[in-house]
């Protein structure tokens, strides 16, 4: 695996975690604070990870160019091919950062570096899992993936720590050490850790010495359904559930619902027409089901110009004020666990204006 010259392979770090626990908000941050550094993001629509448009050189379909020399591409279908297609750039790449989705066991993500051609132009360099410090319990460490996005992890980033108390912080930390009594174990407020931390630009060697037999695993892309993940001003606690485990499973695909995992599912609601903001109100303070651990999407109200960016994690959500750039709809995603999609379906319908 580390038999070619350093300077050959582009080192890759793999994104695991939680659906909620931040991986989109430690992508924008990547983005945006490279320096000197060509990385290039592969997630899986990056349309959705609410890239700084003053960074933005240029785009096309599947690939966004930035100021700073990063690039943003999507997977779509084929992994290999997303990396293929940013090697084989003209211009040199110094680093390419994988994320997986919510439910992606890491593994498989990692034996596509390993296991196939892209082992002579790649290095897997490590794993980072993202734990949300607020929601993460032994609930998720019950299922098979979140075990083994702790398992393989060979960075654990403790995220949202300003979130929760430092007894709460250690509490978490004793229940990663239990699984994994070697993890490298980092804190972090909105994914914002030195990227030397974590993507040991310039430390190749030492990579190499520090365990190679870290090297492998994961895979699966991911992404983030929505835009930009920064948790806003007006973030309100809000009590459905007990913000026990939070689902995973990113994407969505445009129609239809997703039969998962260990009993999750997500479903895609979308509407032409607006929402009726009270209505909506009333659906987020006294009907959403507590098996519903995630929710993302971009929401159209009736009372407001405004494009509205929706994040639920846990009890915790955000609604976030951007400008509309396309045409207006209410796009939306839930993720959870046995949940009545058509109970959800028909509530969500009933919070549109007339």
């Amino acid at each position: 695996m580390t038999t070619a010259p350093a300077s050959t392979n582009v080192p890759v770090t793999i994104l695991s975690g939680f659906l909620g626990a931040g991986k989109t908000t430690l992508l924008n941050h990547i983005l945006s604070n490279q320096q000197g550094v060509k990385t290039a993001v592969l997630v899986n629509e990056f349309g959705e990870i609410g890239i700084d448009n003053d960074l933005i050189v240029t785009t096309d379909e599947d690939m966004v160019e930035l100021s700073n020399g990063c690039i943003c591409c999507s997977i779509n279908d084929e992994l290999m091919e997303a990396v293929e297609r940013v090697i084989e750039r003209p211009e040199p790449l110094d680093y390419i950062v994988v994320e997986t989705t919510g439910l992606a066991d890491p593994l498989p993500v990692a034996m596509t570096f390993i296991g196939s051609e892209l082992r002579d132009q790649t290095r897997l360099d490590s794993i980072i899992t993202l734990i949300d410090a607020e929601n993460f319990d032994d609930v998720v460490l019950d299922t098979e993936v979140g075990r083994a996005q702790v398992i393989y992890g060979d960075i654990l980033l403790l995220n949202k720590c300003d979130l929760v108390s430092e007894e709460r912080l250690e509490s978490v930390e004793q229940q990663l050490r239990a699984v994994k009594n070697d993890a490298r174990i980092l804190r972090s407020v909105k994914g914002e850790v030195p990227l030397a931390l974590l993507l040991s630009v310039g430390l190749f060697e030492s990579d190499k010495v520090s365990s190679p037999a870290d090297d492998g695993r994961s895979h699966d892309h991911g992404h983030h359904h929505h835009s930009h993940e920064h948790e806003h001003d007006h973030s309100h606690d809000h009590s459905h559930g007990d913000g026990h485990d939070q689902g995973n499973h990113h994407h969505s695909h445009e129609h239809g619902d997703h039969q998962d995992i260990e009993g999750f599912t997500s479903l895609s609601f979308k509407s032409d027409g607006p929402f009726a903001l009270r209505k909506f109100q009333n659906f987020l303070d006294n009907q959403m089901p507590q098996e519903v651990f995630r929710a993302k999407g971009v929401l159209w109200f009736n009372e407001s110009e405004r494009r509205h960016v929706f994040h639920l994690a846990g009890k915790r959500f955000s609604i976030d004020d951007t400008d509309w750039t396309g045409e207006r709809k209410n796009q939306l995603v839930l993720i959870g666990r046995d949940i009545d999609h058509d109970k959800l379906r028909e509530q969500l319908q009933a919070c549109v204006a007339h």
